[in-house]
C-alpha cells in the first residue's frame, strides 16, 4: 500500500511517499480503507520529534492521526463493525492514517453520515472534538457567557466559534484581519485583528478564553478573565500544568488544557449538527496523498483557514 513515511525526525525532507506492507491487525482492531485523512499541527510536530515521548522513536513511522473511509475487515473481538461500513476513525499514538489502509482499535471508530463527503468527515475528529469538549467540559459554556477564541480561523477555531454560538455565547474571535469575514460568517459577534490589537491589553473581560493555537499563556490572559473565568489551551506542557496546579489551590480564575478524548455520543452529536447545517466544516485545501509534504508545509505556516485534508483514494 502507498503511505507517507518518515525514517527519522526532522523537517519535510525526512518524509517520503512509498510502498509499505499492509498493517497488521489485533483482535480488537478494524482495517479501514482510507479515503481521506485530516492534517493537524500534531502531524508536523510528530515529524519533528516533538511528540517522541508518546509515539516513540522506532522507524519507519506512517504519519497521521485521523481519517475517514470504509471498513475492509473487522477483528475477531469486534462485533459492531462490518465490511463496507463508512466510518470516521482516529489512530491516536499508533499513527498511520496517511496511508491507503490503516488498522485502528474498534473503539476509535465512529459512524460517518452517508451524506457527508469523506474529506469533510476526515476533518472532524481532532479539531471538532477538541473544540467541543474544551468549551463544554473545561469551560462549562452556557448561554450569555463571554467567550474569546484565539486562533478563530484555524481548524479548531472555526469549530469553536460555531459551537460557542450554538450554546448561545457572546463570541469574540481573534485572527488576522484577512479572515474577519470568515469568522463573522461562522457567527462571531466581533473580531480582533491580532496584528492591530493585543486582546490581553483590552478593557474587556471574558468568562472563557479558549486559546485554540496555544500562542498566549495563562499568565498573559488572566488579567482579562472575569473573577471565576477559565483559560483553556490545546498544548499540554510543563508551564500549563504548573498553572493548572496553582489555580486549583485557590478559588477564582482557572487554567486548563485539552487532551482530547473520543466518545461515540459526542461524535454523533457533532456529526448531527453538521448534517443539519447548524455547524459547517471549513475546508481550506485538499491535497492528494502524493503532496503530503506540501500539505504539512502549508499547515505549518499557521495560515490555514479551517482544515487541511489529504485525499487518499
Amino acid at each position: 500500500m502507498k503511505a507517507v513515511v518518515i525514517n527519522a525526525f526532522g523537517g519535510n525532507d525526512v518524509m517520503e511517499v512509498r510502498e509499505m506492507p499492509m498493517p497488521s491487525m489485533r483482535p480488537g482492531d478494524v482495517l479501514v480503507r482510507v479515503r481521506a485523512a485530516g492534517v493537524n499541527p500534531v502531524d508536523w510536530k510528530t515529524r519533528e520529534g516533538q511528540t517522541r515521548i508518546v509515539v516513540g522513536s522506532r522507524f519507519p513511522k506512517i504519519l497521521g492521526s485521523e481519517c475517514a473511509g470504509e471498513i475492509v475487515e473487522a477483528g475477531s473481538l469486534v462485533a459492531k463493525w462490518k465490511p463496507g461500513d463508512e466510518v470516521i476513525a482516529t489512530t491516536g499514538f499508533r499513527l498511520g492514517a496517511y496511508a491507503e489502509f490503516v488498522a485502528v482499535p474498534g473503539k476509535n471508530v465512529f459512524s460517518k453520515p452517508k451524506s457527508m463527503p469523506f474529506e469533510e468527515a476526515a476533518a472532524i475528529p481532532i479539531a471538532g472534538m477538541t473544540a467541543f469538549t474544551a468549551l463544554r467540559d473545561k469551560g462549562a459554556i452556557t448561554a450569555g457567557r463571554k467567550v474569546l477564541i484565539n486562533g478563530a480561523s484555524g481548524g479548531v477555531g472555526t469549530f469553536a466559534v460555531q459551537i460557542a454560538k450554538h450554546y448561545g455565547a457572546d463570541v469574540t474571535a481573534v485572527c488576522s484581519g484577512a479572515n474577519e469575514a470568515l469568522v463573522k460568517g461562522l457567527g462571531a459577534d466581533r473580531v480582533i485583528d491580532y496584528h492591530r490589537q493585543d486582546f490581553t491589553l483590552s478593557g474587556d473581560r471574558y468568562d472563557i478564553i479558549f486559546d485554540a493555537v496555544s500562542s498566549r499563556s495563562y499568565g498573559e490572559c488572566k488579567s482579562v478573565l472575569v473573577a471565576r473565568g477559565v483559560y483553556i489551551n490545546t498544548l499540554p506542557s510543563l508551564s500549563i500544568f504548573r498553572d493548572i496546579l496553582l489555580t486549583s489551590l485557590f478559588p477564582g480564575k482557572k487554567a486548563a488544557t485539552m487532551m482530547v478524548g473520543f466518545k461515540a455520543a459526542d461524535m454523533d452529536w457533532l456529526c448531527g449538527q453538521i448534517e443539519a447545517g447548524r455547524i459547517k466544516v471549513v475546508l481550506d485545501k485538499v491535497f492528494p496523498l502524493d503532496q503530503a509534504k506540501e500539505a504539512l508545509a502549508y499547515s505549518q505556516t499557521g495560515r490555514a483557514r479551517g482544515k487541511v485534508v489529504l485525499k487518499v483514494i
